[in-house]
This record gives C-alpha cells, sequence and structure tokens, in this order.
C-alpha cells in the first residue's frame, strides 16, 4: 500500500487548465482514468487527508504509485481523450457498463454490391446500417418477414448467393417473392440498393410518406382495373402495418430520441436505454456496473453517455437524449454529442408530459434490471452455499448461518412506529415467517421516544427483546430441542416443534444470525436484547447503509467485506427485504389512519352505506349538521342506524379540516368544497 504523499507533484506543477489524467500502480498498470476543466483543482482533492477521502477512493490512491496528466485545448477534448483512454486501458478502477447480454441488431449490410438485411451481434461494423438492439433475435425474424414481402432485399449468405449464382435459378424467396433475386439478374445492382435504402428508410421512421405513396398506387391500380396489383399492394400495406404494430406509438410527435434511465445501490448500478425513432420504441438495452468509483448519479450518466456513443456517428446518435440528471460538465458533453452526430443535440431531463412519463417506465426497467442481476446470484445453489459460508468467515462463524432474521426499523416522522422481521433459510426468503411488530414504546403508543431524537435504537431493542422472549416461551412450552435418537422426531420434523394440525409453531425456530438494519448503535441494542434474554448462541451483526460495512457488537472498527462478495450482496438482500417490508407495513398503517372517519364507529354502518352517506351530504361536516329525517332519507338507512350516526357523529371532536396530504387543499369547508 502506497502513501500518496509519495508521489504527490509538487506545488506549480500542475497546470490549471482542461486535461485527463492518469494513476498507475507499481507497475506501471493504468487503474484510474479522469478528466477535469482544471487539473490543479480536480489532482489536490486526491492528494489531502485519507480519512477525508471516500473509502473507494481511499483504496485507489493507495494502490496507485505515481500520477500523470495530458492537457488538452477544451473540455470536449478531455472527454474524447477520457473515453479512448478507459477504452484502451481498462482501469479497474474506473466505472465500466458491461452488457448483461450481447443484444442483436437488425443490420442492412450498405457496404456490399447487393446489400443483406441480417440479424447482427457484435462490435459494429463500417459500412452496415444498424437497427435496434432487440431483446431477441426472434423479433427481428418476424419484422423481417413482414418487411420482404414489401422490400424484398437479399438475406442469404455470400456462400448461398454464389451457390445461386453459379446454379442460375433462385433460392424458394425469390420463387415466392420475398427476394428480389439478384443472384439471377432479376433486378439490377442499382434496383436493389434502392430497395435496400427504402427498407432502411422505412426502418428509421420514416414510414408515413411512403404508406401514403403505397396506398395512392393502390388506388391508382383500381381505378385502371388492375385489380390484382391493387390488392397485392393491400397486403403490402398490411404486412407494413402489421410491423408497426410490433412498436408501439409513445410519443405522438414523432420523436426521435433515447431515453437513459438509472438504479443504483451502495455497490452497483443498472442503466436502462429505450431508443424512440419515430416515436416508437424500436430498441432496448441495458448495463449493470460496479460502483467502483465514488460517483453520482450525474457521474454515472455521463459514463452511460460515453458508453453509448463513444463509438457512434450520424443519425446513430439522436437529436434529443432524455436522462434522469444532468452531467457535470453538460455543455462539454452536449457539444461532444453534438460533434458525434454532425448536428445539434438536446440533453436533457424531462420535466413533464409523455416524455416524462416515459422516463419513469424506462426507470421501472432498470430497477427490475438491477433487482434480477442480485436475485440470479441468490438463486444458484452453489453460489447462495458460498455467500453463506463468506457470511460465516467474516463474522468468525462456527457454522454457515442456515437460517438469518433481519429487523428494521420504519416511522414517518416518530409516528406509525413499526418493525419488520423477515427470515431467510439456506439463503432464500422464507416469506410465511416474515413478522411485523408495532412498537410500544414506553407508554404503549406509537411514537418515538424524543429523549435523544427519533430512537429507533431503543424500537430494535424491543423488538429483538420480543420476538427472543416469544422464542423462549415456546422453547418452555415444549421442552427442549428434540434429540437424534428421540422417536417423535420423524413426527414433528428435524426443524423443531410443530402444532398439532402439523403447522410450525411461531417464533418456534431460533435463527442462527440476527442482521439489523444499521450500525454500531443498533447492533449494540439487539445484542443487549439477546444478553438480558440470556441467549448467548446467536450471532448479531449490523449492515449500515452508507458504505455497506459490517458492524459486529462491541468492536469500533466494521467488517469490510469484498464488494464481489457473495456474503456481502446476501446480507444487501436479507436488508432490503426487510427494509422494503418495513415500509409497506409502516404505509399501510399511516394510511389507515389518515383514513379514520367519525363513522367507523357506527355499529352495523358497513363500507357501502358510509359511501352513501359521503356521496349525498358532500361531506362529514355536512352529515354531521344531518338531521335523523334528513339522514333516512338516504338509500338503505333506516332510523335506528340514522340515530347511531347523530349519536356518533355528536360525540366525536372534529380535529379540524381534513387536508389533502398530496395538494395541501382543505378538504371540507362550510359548503362541503375544497380550498386552497
Amino acid at each position: 500500500m502506497a502513501d500518496p504523499s509519495s508521489y504527490r507533484p509538487k506545488p506549480g506543477q500542475i497546470p490549471d487548465s482542461p486535461g485527463v489524467y492518469r494513476f498507475r500502480d507499481e507497475h506501471r498498470r493504468v487503474i484510474y482514468v479522469g478528466k477535469a476543466k482544471s487539473l490543479r483543482q480536480r489532482l489536490a482533492n486526491y492528494f489531502q487527508d485519507l480519512a477525508g477521502l471516500h473509502p473507494r477512493t481511499r483504496t485507489m490512491v493507495t494502490t496507485a504509485a505515481s500520477v500523470e496528466w495530458t492537457v488538452v485545448s477544451t473540455e470536449v477534448e478531455a472527454l474524447q481523450l477520457e473515453y479512448s483512454w478507459i477504452k484502451e486501458f481498462d482501469p479497474r478502477f474506473n466505472v465500466k457498463y458491461r452488457d448483461d447480454k450481447s443484444y442483436p441488431y437488425l443490420a442492412v449490410t450498405l457496404n456490399e454490391e447487393f446489400p443483406r438485411v441480417q440479424v447482427m451481434r457484435g462490435a459494429k461494423r463500417k459500412g452496415v446500417r444498424y437497427f435496434g438492439p432487440y431483446g431477441h433475435a426472434w423479433a427481428i425474424r418476424e419484422t423481417v418477414d413482414l418487411m420482404l414481402r414489401v422490400f424484398p432485399v437479399r438475406t442469404c449468405s455470400a456462400g448461398v448467393f454464389r451457390n445461386h449464382v453459379q446454379k442460375g435459378r433462385p433460392c424458394l424467396l425469390g420463387y415466392i417473392g420475398k427476394c428480389s433475386a439478384p443472384c439471377v439478374g432479376r433486378v439490377t445492382p442499382e434496383e436493389h440498393r434502392e430497395l435496400a435504402e427504402e427498407f432502411c428508410d422505412f426502418m428509421a421512421g420514416r414510414t408515413g410518406a411512403y404508406l401514403r405513396r403505397l396506398e395512392r398506387r393502390m388506388t391508382e391500380a383500381a381505378e385502371e382495373m388492375e385489380y390484382e396489383r391493387a390488392a397485392r399492394l393491400r397486403d403490402d400495406i398490411e404486412a407494413l402495418r402489421r410491423a408497426l404494430e410490433k412498436n408501439a406509438v409513445v410519443l405522438a410527435d414523432a420523436t426521435d430520441a433515447d431515453l437513459i434511465a438509472l438504479a443504483e445501490d451502495e455497490l452497483e448500478a443498472a442503466v436502462q436505454i429505450f431508443h424512440v425513432r419515430g416515436g416508437r420504441v424500436r430498441g432496448q438495452r441495458g448495463w449493470v456496473t460496479d460502483k467502483v468509483e465514488n460517483v453520482d448519479t450525474a457521474g454515472l450518466v455521463e459514463h452511460a453517455l460515453q458508453q453509448l456513443y463513444g463509438e457512434e456517428t450520424g443519425d446513430a446518435v439522436p437529436k434529443e437524449v432524455l436522462v434522469p440528471a444532468l452531467p457535470e460538465d453538460e455543455t462539454a458533453v452536449t457539444e461532444w454529442l453534438t460533434g458525434r452526430r454532425g448536428s445539434n443535440v438536446s440533453l436533457r431531463v424531462p420535466q413533464r408530459g409523455d416524455k416524462k412519463a416515459l422516463m419513469e417506465t424506462v426507470g421501472r426497467n432498470a430497477q427490475q434490471a438491477l433487482a434480477l442481476h442480485k436475485t440470479k446470484r441468490a438463486s444458484d445453489l452453489t453460489t447462495r452455499s458460498r455467500a453463506l459460508e463468506e457470511i460465516a468467515e467474516a463474522l468468525g462463524l462456527d457454522s454457515a448461518p442456515l437460517r438469518i432474521e433481519c429487523f428494521d426499523i420504519s416511522h414517518f416522522q416518530g409516528d406509525d412506529v413499526v418493525a419488520s422481521m423477515v427470515v431467510f433459510e439456506d439463503g432464500l426468503p422464507r416469506k410465511s415467517e416474515y413478522r411485523r411488530f408495532q412498537i410500544k414504546g414506553r407508554a404503549g403508543d406509537t411514537r418515538l421516544w424524543h429523549g435523544e431524537g427519533q430512537d429507533d435504537v431503543r424500537s430494535m431493542h424491543e423488538v429483538v427483546t420480543r420476538r427472543f422472549r416469544r422464542y423462549l416461551a415456546e422453547k418452555d412450552r415444549t421442552g427442549e430441542w428434540i434429540g437424534e435418537d428421540d422417536p417423535a422426531e420423524e413426527a414433528q420434523g428435524a426443524g423443531g416443534p410443530v402444532e398439532d394440525d402439523g403447522r410450525p409453531r411461531k417464533f418456534a425456530y431460533p435463527p442462527q444470525l440476527v442482521v439489523v438494519d444499521g450500525g454500531q448503535p443498533q447492533v449494540a441494542a439487539a445484542r443487549r436484547a439477546l444478553d438480558e434474554l440470556g441467549i448467548d448462541d446467536v450471532a448479531v451483526c449490523g449492515l449500515a447503509k452508507r458504505l455497506e460495512e459490517v458492524w459486529l457488537p462491541g468492536e469500533d472498527d466494521p467488517v469490510v467485506m469484498p464488494r464481489t462478495s457473495e456474503g456481502l450482496y446476501l446480507l444487501q438482500r436479507v436488508r432490503d427485504t426487510a427494509h422494503d417490508f418495513a415500509i409497506r407495513y409502516q404505509r399501510s398503517k399511516r394510511t389507515k389512519r389518515i383514513r379514520t372517519s367519525p363513522l367507523d364507529a357506527v355499529p352495523g354502518l358497513g363500507e357501502t352505506r358510509k359511501q352513501a352517506l359521503i356521496k349525498h351530504f358532500g361531506s362529514v361536516k355536512r352529515l354531521r349538521q344531518a338531521t335523523i329525517e334528513q339522514i333516512c332519507e338516504v338509500p338503505g338507512m333506516g332510523r335506528k342506524t340514522a340515530e347511531s350516526v347523530v349519536v356518533a357523529l355528536a360525540g366525536a371532536v372534529p380535529a379540524g379540516p381534513a387536508v389533502n396530504t398530496a395538494t395541501g387543499e382543505i378538504m371540507e369547508e362550510n359548503d362541503g368544497g375544497p380550498t386552497t
């Protein structure tokens, strides 16, 4: 591990101008490439007190043994050079998006004498027109099959083409009209190239004019009583429309744009891109990356733009690029994209309308891609076994924790305090044993104590105590665990005691590991709860969100598991599951509390008649002012129920006007209508 001060440049050596810098390790390998508006200011950030650096940055500067830089004229040149060096050196500490699959493209080889339509993967070739990418190759073949009726472009390989040239007769596609058969001279090279260019224009989104031209030709053929030609044109139009239907219209103004969205956590990020051409989604792709450097959303967007357009030119770079956050050097990136396209490119964050709604859809795809990436690891038995072994080794456990329970606290500004408990067995979620807790606090209320602020530490102590008190109660009721020689083992199962009907008792199984969502304070609270109950055979750890550090009871320093560790991924998944479960419960409680009505106290008054009353009178306030006779006018309301409603509303003290929490509108006023 190197000391950054040993290779820090002397004062005045670093120029105050745009440029690109490289950190090298002791073997002269490039480990990080970066760019800056001012090299002097940027590099100074790396040579400060190590304690003030982000952990990933600290690891990089202590791994490096030297730094060098190259001065450029503009920020755009810096962006281009940074991309080139990242591609050339593949630095270990740079964010690099990697395809989760090799996406297929629909390609037209315009660089050949007789252009060919085919499916292509891998690196793009010069002189080939690409459309996509597509999610599946069969989606391309279906589209091409429909299009060949109208644009009979060659699809055969070079070997097949030469074979039919020698034979002097076309292939089957030539006989059925799905190939213009240039191999036997049915069309000239110029005519075939014109067909291929029309195919490209149609795929690029210029569909309306071509369809209208076909419709005119169909009408003319019908007027001239050439009904067979008119029928063929009709079928051609229908085939093209079916091909268009495979790509739904998402932007009504025939926009050409790429939409980029991100989903990220502390260790990884997923990016999804929708390619919209002519207002239709023509392709989709995505990447996942390890966050090996300290980078925010804007930085991830910049890296994604470099990855996406670094080797593209012309129409492959759309007129509009929509992103979730603008890069730090927005002007430089926009100029770089404009240079790649050859005309102006708009880089912006959508704020409203269809584009914002579509961006939300792309964002959901990114979130699903990140979740799928994580769960793929968890679904594999070998991977799960390795994860459990890594956790046991990192935490110093005697054996792999086959049952893990995780606790999380959730509240809304101190109210509706709840906790969740999720269970993972053999690395997989056991949803039937998830539990929810309503925190009671000191006096049986559901507010956090405020002696030291919002104290979820004492909430954690309470929920762990309650869970394991139940476990001890079940253990006392059933006796010790069944031994290997106990004849009842087969009847009750090896897992532990069961009810008479064969179902496992709640809280009857102890975990080998308790995970809490939090750092040192939460871990200490959970450990103290177990110690007070006399439980010493259950390990405890905490996973802190900020840096994904694993904390153990009584330790001043966290356990830092490798970022590629399967064990860390499993702990993350357990923690995130508990967090989501707690959030859902807390939100449901808050929603139920907000929606509480004085009518809930009326015996025998169901939801249907409650809604009928509110609909008839307009608000609870107006209903409170109504007489028994007026209430009886509501369909389904008898006098006895009306009297109960009056009594209930008279005894209920209004808590003030109801407020719409989303808009801030007052929902009840003297006239029953909303006011602001």
